[in-house]
């Protein structure tokens, strides 16, 4: 029997259609075009994004109206949740839009709507209602998780639809090469300065907003071709079709097992800085350091992981990515022996290995898009790789509260085990190319 087609070995598209499904022959022009407006697009993102940076200042947002590990372990719940379950819901609906470019203008709007509230809100609330401040905060946080969540589902899709497996790593790095340099400098401008400013968070969240609400723009030029109808064949709509996809294809389970243990990673990314601040005394102003050194390290990762995951395959760097990041809990914890002020000036080194982060959910996507069997179940497997992320999510808050009761060094031990296990599972996965 021969295996089910994979994005290196397509279903064939039929007369006036490209492998992709989508109507008109081949363009070698369109597809340069649209490859460098997506570039361009998540470079926007990108530089917004360090203002809003999910490690370091989200958290040290929360901590300014009120300091809890309970608290703060709400915001990775709210993160992956939003980012997760919406997405699973939405896929069908996804898959079934021949043109998917609005979508993509839509969340991002959403996006920066989300940030420009609590730039109005924050300064008339932060002095006489800091209890409405917090709860205005996550709520807020968790609807641009839900947005976030679209956002990334849409773009995952045009990025299957638009760019070939083995160009995804090259655009990779362009626009996190860039996106990266111009954050830096963003931030060194900018954030710096306000993070110190007593009125800063409210110019923090305008920025956001603003970069969000520009890079909007930017997919409104994508010249996307509308997929052709989608055919009869393939798991059907709802949870049937969630439970035939995964069923069909063992190489999906094990992939959203090693999502699972990665999501350790995020679980515990917000604690670092309540750390560095409570037991080693780091001030506010080590945060730009940290944000600089995270997104200096997510360049150079990306100089790496791009062109060996052309050549050589997402699953190889995938691996090495996920295996790569129990480093940080190793490490916080390895400073934690130090004496606090010692520990205090090397704390930047954490955000080292945290900078594969953003490289490895990459590749877990562009895993998943080689994965599905033909484009029209690219939405269904991102969103179900995007659900095993988030599912371990529920014992977010435990973390938080075990932080509070037993400290940080066993949690974040027990952290970068899981993490090391989903490293060894991922090393098990096949390579989607060669499944032809």
């Amino acid at each position: 029997m021969n295996p089910p087609p994979t994005s290196a070995n397509p279903t064939p598209a039929g007369p006036g259609c490209n492998a992709s499904g989508t109507v008109g022959g081949p363009d070698p022009g369109r597809e340069a075009r649209n490859i460098l407006r997506l570039e361009a697009y998540q470079v926007v993102v990108r530089v917004g994004w360090i203002f809003k940076t999910e490690t370091i200042i989200m958290p040290a947002v929360l901590d300014a109206v009120v300091d809890s590990g309970l608290l703060r372990g709400f915001l990775p719940v709210l993160n992956r949740a939003g980012q997760s379950l919406p997405p699973l819901a939405f896929a069908g609906v996804l898959g079934r839009r021949p043109v998917k470019k609005w979508t993509l203008v839509r969340t991002s709007l959403a996006m920066a709507a989300c940030f420009a509230v609590l730039a109005v809100a924050w300064q008339p609330l932060q002095a006489v209602r800091p209890d409405l401040l917090a709860v205005l905060f996550l709520l807020v946080y968790a609807t641009f998780s839900v947005a976030n969540g679209l956002n990334q589902l849409v773009a995952a899709a045009l990025r299957g639809k638009l760019i070939p497996p083995g160009q995804r790593g090259r655009a990779m790095v362009v626009s996190v090469t860039i996106g990266s340099i111009l954050a830096i400098v963003a931030a060194v401008a900018l954030l710096g300065p306000w993070l110190a400013a007593a009125d800063g968070f409210p110019r923090i969240f305008a920025a956001t907003a603003g970069f969000f609400g520009l890079a909007a723009a930017i997919p409104a030029l994508l010249d996307e071709p509308a997929d052709r109808p989608a055919a009869a064949a393939g798991p059907r709509p709802g949870l049937a079709g969630w439970r035939e996809a995964v069923a069909a294809d063992p190489a999906l389970v094990r992939l959203a097992v090693v999502a699972a243990m990665f999501s350790a990673v995020l679980m515990l990314f917000p604690h670092y800085q309540a750390f560095a601040r409570d037991d080693l005394g780091c001030p506010r102003g080590s945060l730009l350091t940290w944000v600089v050194v995270q997104n200096a390290a997510t360049a150079c990762a990306s100089l790496v992981a791009g062109p060996v995951a052309d050549r050589r395959g997402t699953r190889l760097v995938l691996a090495w990515l996920v295996g790569g990041a129990a480093l940080t809990p190793v490490l916080v914890t390895a400073l934690s022996y130090l004496p606090p002020a010692v520990a205090a000036g090397w704390f930047w080194l954490v955000y080292a290995p945290l900078g594969l982060n953003p490289i490895a959910l990459t590749m877990f996507t562009n895993y998943a898009l080689e994965l599905a069997p033909r484009p029209g179940e690219h939405a269904r497997y991102v969103s179900l790789v995007g659900a095993a992320l988030a599912a371990p999510f529920a014992i977010s808050p435990l973390v938080g509260w075990g932080i509070d009761v037993v400290g940080f060094r066993p949690v974040f031990l027990v952290g970068a085990l899981v993490i090391a296990a989903g490293g060894a599972v991922a090393w098990g996965l096949p390579e989607p190319r060669q499944r032809g």
